[in-house]
């Protein structure tokens, strides 16, 4: 008895000592199986269409996927056709090792290798050569190692990763992905079974009739599934129907059809992550499909004028998700430098920045979009730019000078600005790549400087969310964030309105005219090298180039000539995929009103204004005054001239001329411009105002209101504007600090609610300039 407990705690202590070996064996620290081999990488559209799939460093197709990611069909196949006893050895089966070298070796039958999964994984891993028995000697030796470091979960996710699967192919994600585009989960079970054998004759002998889908020739394969069928249906129970799909052929996608979408996108996508293998993006591919085919038509049917390139670029404003990229008309095509991506080298934009000008001008309260600004020849420090066309319109407003891209206008602008002018608020935009200032002058406004679609589609972004500069994103998993202001919310959304009333080229024809609004704008390079068009439409920016990447000029290639018709095509083209409900950035803010104003001036009517208009206004921003621009004049019926008081017993009438300053009047005549001067008589003066002005009767000067902080009803928050005027006055306008309250008839009351308590000046002024003020005081009663 004690002999019997003495054997059997030797067996226990050896045991032990087996765990012990084993158990600090994989405590060890030591490599893990995934990291013994360079993987390839893959790229997704949003919804899981493969992009791309890359070659790894050793120049194979290879991916890696955990265990629990691949069907347990496939796992119980490969285990029932290469290693049945896998879970039950220490790497080595000894009646398999037996069985191989007495049919190889004796019996001089079929090769046998009488090999486990772990001593495949290890011919795999270390390139071991095992045909012959030193061979087979230092294969069994690594696969013992293999079982003492790792687990067999470990070991058979890395054979199933590894093992060859055709040519450069090899771990069943890769195979799955390749010749049945899905994931390793997703194998149906003649799939499965067709998988499970080919790691044993690798050598799949494709047969391909319309070069997109391929037969399996190899007989041993084909035989191999079948014999592994056989085993299956005895061992796991299957649905009768498998048998029928199991006697049909396979088809395969050869690796030479693996997909090569969206190239542009995907190799910056690539090159921008470089430490992800599985890229899961936010392109759509159907989008970039329709993008592709509209730049292919563009340029096959206008090489005749020498358009032989284009880029596109689209992006979701919601989340600024990348949705199509096209860097250029063909990727293959070596004439045109095809593989250069358009969208991330840097062109001069011409024009196309000039919206974000006025944009500042409008927080600045340097304009609205109905002041009148003047497009005649002027300088600036020195510099004196020119027009597209050479010719100049005269006064104008801003939102016809923005949309017929006049360049004076825009750079009258660009000069008035500061804290931030354009310079700063390019830099402010991350366009780092600028030099000095002093470099550029004003030539900002018209395209001094470079910039890159991908750079022009955040800035154009920003203008469908509330002002904010949000970076462009290519991922899926990449933060949405919330970005750095540029333009208030007023002023983005008063860009977007004048940029909408920008007729399209077509307008004429009978092109398709959207469901949506769309707000564009054009650009053309100095020399005509870069056409562009810049826009926004539904909840989607827009930008698309024309032009050559080898810096060639083009007359014919212009903005509103070459660029405008694309992205018009691409924009009715992309109808049936966009929906028309989501146009937030298209509501007026809350904050922004409009005033009624004389249209040929752009400031508040006076009486004698023979047309008015409305213009978006930023209360306390936006620079308002009455108009004095249209004024009577008496004239003498006898000799065409003013007339001259005493007015008795003369025949006279009254007409309104302008009056516009007298520099303006003489640039007028320079520039060739038509004006009816308002005529004129030395020998007496001019009288134009024939009222009294107005009078103030609420509030007193220097009175101190007390207001209530919180008030129950409307007259305890509020102090009466009231003033007398004249017969002959309709309207009276009122200011306080020379910010604009609102526009009253006379003796009617506008009721002012003062947000800050301090010293206010008042001041009324009538529909003829003419004003009155008064000083007061607001404090506040707790």
């Amino acid at each position: 008895m004690i002999h019997f407990l003495k054997k059997w705690q030797n067996w226990i202590c050896a045991g032990s000592l087996i765990i012990i070996i084993i158990i600090g064996c994989r405590l060890y620290p030591h490599p893990a199986l995934k990291d013994s081999l360079p993987i390839s990488r893959t790229v997704y559209d949003q919804s899981g269409k493969l992009l791309r799939l890359t070659l790894a460093k050793d120049d194979r197709y290879r991916l890696w996927v955990p265990l629990n990611k691949i069907s347990p069909t496939l796992i119980n196949a490969v285990l029932l056709h290469e290693d049945q006893w896998f879970y039950y050895h220490l790497g080595t089966n000894p009646y398999g090792i037996a069985r191989g070298a007495l049919v190889t070796y004796i019996l001089h039958g079929h090769r046998q290798g009488g090999s486990t999964i772990t001593m495949q994984l290890a011919r795999l891993l270390y390139q071991l050569n095992t045909k012959t028995p030193w061979g087979k000697v230092k294969q069994i030796y690594y696969a013992t190692k293999l079982e003492l470091l790792y687990s067999k979960k470990e070991i058979l996710e890395a054979y199933l990763n590894i093992a060859p699967y055709g040519g450069n192919v090899e771990g069943i994600q890769t195979a799955s992905l390749i010749y049945f585009n899905k994931n390793a989960s997703e194998l149906n079970i003649p799939e499965t079974l067709l998988l499970a054998v080919i790691p044993q004759e690798p050598n799949l002998r494709l047969r391909c009739k319309n070069k997109d889908t391929c037969l399996i020739t190899n007989k041993n394969i084909l035989k191999a599934r079948s014999l592994l069928y056989n085993q299956w249906i005895k061992t796991y129970p299957t649905d009768n129907n498998v048998a029928a799909f199991i006697k049909l052929p396979l088809p395969l996608r050869p690796v030479s059809k693996l997909p090569f979408e969206a190239p542009h996108f995907s190799e910056q996508a690539l090159n921008q992550y470089p430490t992800k293998s599985n890229l899961m993006t936010t392109l759509d591919l159907s989008l970039q499909h329709i993008l592709e085919q509209q730049i292919t038509n563009y340029v096959s049917s206008n090489g005749q004028l020498g358009i032989h390139n284009a880029a596109a670029l689209l992006v979701d404003t919601n989340d600024m998700s990348i949705k199509a990229m096209i860097g250029s008309a063909n990727y293959f095509n070596q004439t045109i430098s095809g593989q250069i991506n358009g969208t991330s080298i840097k062109r001069s934009p011409g024009s196309s920045l000039k919206p974000f000008i006025y944009g500042l001008g409008f927080d600045q309260g340097i304009l609205h979009p109905q002041s009148i600004l003047y497009d005649i020849p002027m300088t600036f420090s020195g510099y004196a730019p020119e027009n597209f066309d050479r010719h100049f319109e005269g006064p104008l407003t801003a939102t016809k000078a923005l949309n017929l891209s006049r360049n004076i206008p825009a750079v009258w602008v660009e000069s008035k600005l500061s804290n931030p002018n354009f310079y700063q608020f390019l830099a402010n935009a991350t366009i780092h790549h600028l030099k000095s200032q002093q470099y550029y002058g004003l030539s900002l406004a018209l395209g001094g400087e470079e910039i890159s679609m991908q750079q022009e589609a955040n800035l154009y972004a920003l203008l469908a969310n509330q002002g904010k500069l949000q970076p462009l994103r290519f991922l899926l998993t990449d933060p949405i964030k919330d970005g750095k202001s540029l333009l208030t919310n007023e002023a983005r959304f008063m860009v977007i309105d004048i940029l909408s009333q920008n007729k399209r080229p077509d307008e004429t024809t009978s092109a398709i005219h959207s469901p949506f609004p769309i707000a564009w704008k054009t650009g053309t390079s100095s020399g005509f090298r870069d056409a562009w068009t810049a826009g926004l439409f539904s909840h989607y920016v827009l930008i698309v180039w024309v032009g050559n990447f080898d810096n060639s000029s083009n007359s014919n290639s212009t903005g509103v000539k070459t660029a405008a018709p694309l992205f018009f095509n691409i924009i009715d083209a992309l109808q049936p995929k966009v929906t028309s409900k989501d146009l937030t950035a298209w509501q007026a803010p809350q904050t922004l009103k409009k005033v009624q104003i004389c249209l040929a001036s752009g400031d508040l009517p006076n009486h004698w204004c023979p047309q008015t208009g409305y213009t978006w206004f930023i209360p306390g921003v936006s620079p308002i005054k009455v108009s004095t621009l249209h004024q009577p004049v008496i004239i003498d019926k006898n000799t065409g001239k003013v007339a001259c008081p005493p007015f008795e017993g003369k025949q006279i009438h009254t007409e309104i001329f302008e009056f516009w300053p007298s520099e303006i009047q003489s640039i007028f005549k320079r520039a060739g411009l038509s004006y009816r001067s308002p005529p004129s008589d030395k020998s007496c003066k001019k009288t134009f105002k024939n009222t009294h002005p107005p009078h103030i009767r609420s509030p007193h000067a220097y009175q101190t209101y007390l207001l209530r902080s919180k008030l129950k009803d409307h007259d305890q928050t509020s102090i009466a504007l009231t003033a007398n005027a004249d017969g002959n006055i309709s309207r009276l306008y009122w200011f306080a600090n020379n910010n604009f309250l609102g526009e009253t008839p006379p003796n009617s009351a506008l009721f002012w609610q003062p947000e800050l308590i301090g010293n206010y000046h008042i001041s009324v002024t009538d529909d003829q300039g003419q004003s009155d003020s008064v000083n007061i005081t607001i404090d506040s009663i707790q």
